[in-house]
């Protein structure tokens, strides 16, 4: 490969981490401060008291819930916009295993607010992306679609769920700062391990094992006083 090719593709890489670090940044605009996925009733009902219950339910999640399947979701998307292939049957499938009203409202409201700011950077996708559209598939999708690589994209997308569930955390006083500091350090290798691992599956390896959880995201809905939309 000359030279040039090679800077070019440096460059490239380079810019396609800038991007996904603005995608998957905090500072995005698409209002994933207000959801909590159901950890706020996990905490009021006591499942999650404190920094190590905290950790070992993100764990748990990350390796046989919702984040798992969010993956899978985000690498298929991934794949069929690298293919070229058309996006609406992974968008139907991802909507459809929404688990209850609020969750419905939480992935498609980030995923459109995904799309509506990712359109900063211009690509026909955003335009394939229209209408409803599920966080992670969004995310796997626009990523694709930037070159961005697929165990990069899904490390990166982990590791700003397990951010988020932190940050919420430390909002309901479950813990402090420096424990959430503590709690993204050990979640590092997790993350890199199940990103490796999840770039492999497809749609048949969806699956959860995360009752109680997804049982509190449905009762999240009837929670009488709560801080959070999911």
């Amino acid at each position: 490969m000359a030279m040039a090719e090679m800077a070019a593709d440096g460059l490239a890489a380079r810019q396609a981490l800038l991007r996904l670090m603005a995608w998957l940044s905090p500072a995005f605009p698409i209002g994933g401060f207000s959801y909590s996925a159901g950890l706020e009733s996990a905490v009021v009902e006591g499942h999650v008291a404190g920094g190590d219950g905290l950790e070992a339910w993100l764990l748990v999640l990350l390796g046989d819930g919702g984040m798992r399947n969010d993956a899978i979701l985000l690498c298929e998307a991934h794949r069929l916009q690298s293919e070229g292939q058309a996006l609406n049957e992974i968008v139907s499938l991802a909507t459809a295993l929404a688990g209850s009203a609020e969750r419905y409202a939480e992935i498609t409201r980030l995923g459109e607010a995904f799309v509506q700011a990712a359109s900063a950077w211009p690509h026909p996708v955003i335009d394939a992306l229209s209408g409803p559209v599920p966080y992670s598939v969004a995310v796997g999708a626009v990523a694709a679609a930037h070159g961005v690589d697929r165990v990069d994209a899904i490390a990166a997308f982990l590791h700003a769920q397990i951010s988020q569930y932190v940050s919420v955390a430390i909002r309901l006083g479950v813990i402090g700062q420096t424990r959430g500091v503590s709690i993204l350090a050990v979640s590092e290798a997790p993350i890199l391990d199940a990103a490796s691992s999840y770039a492999r599956l497809g749609l048949d390896d969806l699956g959860s094992a995360t009752i109680i959880a997804e049982t509190l995201s449905m009762r999240h809905e009837m929670q009488y006083s709560r801080l959070f939309q999911s």
